[in-house]
């Protein structure tokens, strides 16, 4: 977990500050944070760019057709959660969204079409979740973003990530895919499954490739205007250690569930608390410096916003 990992204390998740420039054929944004989410998510990354969340311009580059070239560092094409918690349906992120990226650096065409139901991107990136690539590796990486949204009550999207992780000398690709759906099932009912997979080359040249998948599922119902509830059933099978390294017999294969209540102080003030529960095939995690295969833990937020 690179999020909310830190127990038993009062502590800053994330504190961003961003600033916004649009017109007709050019945007831009720019935003600074700081904070725990700072201290995990970027510990790879320089240290003058740690506190950049965001940093991109774009230009349309079509008269008749709503199509844009944007450059920078830019939130991830993948997934459907974001670092900015009051974004998400619960307080602290999956399991997917926590292993897979935040944020990315690269070069992005995107189209919108007319009717606004489907938007298509093209990425020339940097690396998985990264800023700078790694030293010695020169190989390009590439993303692809397929969203269809027929209606208000329906978003369905298909991402892709293509790449190698390592120097150059010890080239191995990466192939992922990430799919998920969003379903406004009623005016107080929202639904969102995802499925990511992924395949990470086992050897350099090697036509051998080691699997990491995890489905997901959260189901938000919203009693009143002031109180939303959440529940999230989700599973990570990663056992060839790919992503999460556990050095265990089974690897990484475990369960989670948890559930949320929030409650909306006022119009930019959300206040949150989330039971979650981790169960693991191995004893991957410690109790009192104990292992064990299981972790329950509760987490509180307060989340403001202008």
């Amino acid at each position: 977990m690179y999020n909310y990992n830190r127990s038993n204390e009062v502590n800053l998740n994330l504190g961003m500050a961003k600033v916004n420039y649009s017109k007709e054929n050019i945007r831009a944004n720019f935003a600074l944070m700081a904070g725990t989410y700072v201290e995990y998510n970027m510990a790879a990354e320089q240290d003058l760019l740690k506190n950049v969340y965001e940093a991109n311009a774009g230009v349309k580059i079509s008269k008749d057709h709503n199509l844009w070239i944007d450059a920078g560092i830019m939130p991830s094409h993948i997934g459907f959660e974001s670092a900015i918690g009051k974004d998400c349906m619960t307080l602290t992120r999956s399991i997917l969204a926590e292993n897979s990226p935040y944020y990315e650096a690269g070069v992005k065409i995107g189209y919108t079409s007319k009717s606004e139901k489907w938007y298509l991107a093209g990425m020339y990136l940097n690396g998985w979740q990264r800023i700078q690539k790694i030293d010695g590796n020169q190989t390009p990486a590439f993303g692809t973003q397929v969203t269809y949204k027929p209606s208000d009550k329906l978003v369905l999207n298909w991402s892709t990530y293509i790449g190698n992780e390592q120097p150059d000398i010890d080239k191995k690709w990466r192939y992922f895919n990430n799919f998920y759906g969003q379903f406004k099932v009623t005016e107080k009912t929202n639904l969102i499954t995802g499925f990511d997979i992924g395949l990470h080359q086992s050897a350099k040249k090697s036509d051998k490739y080691d699997t990491w998948f995890s489905p997901i599922l959260i189901f938000q119902y919203k009693p009143t205007d002031k109180i939303q509830l959440a529940a999230r059933g989700e599973y990570y099978s990663d056992e060839k250690g790919v992503i999460i390294a556990t050095e265990t017999p089974n690897g990484f294969k475990t369960y989670g569930f948890s559930a949320n209540f929030d409650y909306s102080v006022a119009d930019n003030v959300l206040f949150r608390i989330e039971a979650r529960n981790l169960s693991s095939k191995d004893e991957i995690f410690t109790k009192d410096n104990v292992p064990t295969d299981t972790n329950t833990f509760v987490t509180t937020s307060l989340a403001i916003s202008f």
